[in-house]
């Protein structure tokens, strides 16, 4: 099952959650990412 949660807060793109797993990152102020957001460092 595939079921879009929201928008990376830094580039926009569609974040999923697949079979019950979130397709991407959420920290601690709740801040949604994509993978390859969420890997880049901030400056």
């Amino acid at each position: 099952m595939k079921e879009k949660v929201g928008h990376c807060s830094r580039c926009g793109k569609e974040v999923f959650c697949l079979d019950g797993f979130l397709n991407g990152v959420l920290d601690e102020e709740k801040n949604l990412f994509c993978f390859e957001c969420a890997d880049q460092p901030t400056n």
